[in-house]
């Protein structure tokens, strides 16, 4: 069987290093983004993808710029010979108060977390053929909730789902499958980020209001994403899942 090759942006911790492990298990070789101005170390995402067996190139990668993630993709089929999926996980998390927004500030963050998941699939569609499949990262933040102080977030977040739809139904005669994935509360290191997100404490105390009684780990995403890009879900498109142990359809106390 000719192995399956992943595009996964972000790719350098959280969400994205959770899922090039998922896919080394599956036996999916990874090609994975990363922006050098992070402080997270591609090595250990190619360390830990190692250990599970597999496959990865971590390459330095800047959403913002075309030619960056075009380069990507095309470095994906230059190293592994194909590109069957690609994931838009690269995410820009910054606090701001409506009054306190700049211009700068709003069309940054969507530069990033919503027209940087358009470049990704753009460059990546390029190279697929039927039984591509692309996944977006989206979250509860805009895709499902109002978040105060994150407006430009929830704005980008909230767009996505609309992004895949479109694209489910654009790609579908080339046999291209497109969904997104909102994700709840989910311990990774934007979550932990008291500055900009909720922080340990917030999580802690979201974690209340959570049926299932806590926040998510970084591989039960990985997982619903490895799902949504396999065989298994052949017939699956255009959809945006939840995964948040149930708390937005909790009933209110």
């Amino acid at each position: 069987m000719t192995q399956k090759v992943a595009v996964i942006t972000g790719a350098a911790s959280g969400i994205g290093q959770a899922l090039a492990v998922a896919y080394a298990r599956a036996g999916v070789a990874v090609v994975g983004g990363y922006f050098p101005a992070d402080p997270h170390d591609p090595q250990a995402t190619r360390d830990l993808v190692a250990e599970a067996g597999g496959h990865c190139l971590m390459l330095p990668l800047d959403v913002t710029d075309s030619a960056s993630v075009d380069a990507l993709a095309e470095q994906a089929v230059a190293h592994f010979g194909r590109l069957d999926y690609a994931v838009a996980n690269a995410g820009l998390l910054r606090r701001a108060p409506l009054l306190d927004m700049t211009d700068a500030a709003w069309n940054a963050m969507l530069d990033v977390d919503l027209t940087g998941v358009m470049r990704t699939f753009r460059a990546a569609v390029k190279h697929m053929g039927e039984g591509g499949a692309l996944v977006a990262i989206s979250s509860i933040a805009g895709g499902v909730y109002g978040w105060q102080d994150h407006a430009h977030y929830a704005a980008a977040k909230a767009g996505v789902p609309g992004l895949c739809r479109s694209l489910a139904v654009e790609l579908a005669a080339r046999g291209i499958r497109c969904n997104a994935v909102i994700p709840g509360l989910i311990e990774t290191p934007q979550s932990l980020d008291s500055q900009n997100s909720l922080g340990p404490e917030g999580l802690a105390k979201a974690a209340r209001a959570i049926p299932l009684g806590r926040v998510g780990r970084a591989d039960e995403v990985a997982s619903l994403v490895r799902f949504l890009t396999s065989e298994e879900s052949s017939y699956l498109t255009g959809q945006s899942i939840v995964i948040d142990g149930g708390l937005t359809v909790r009933w209110p106390d």
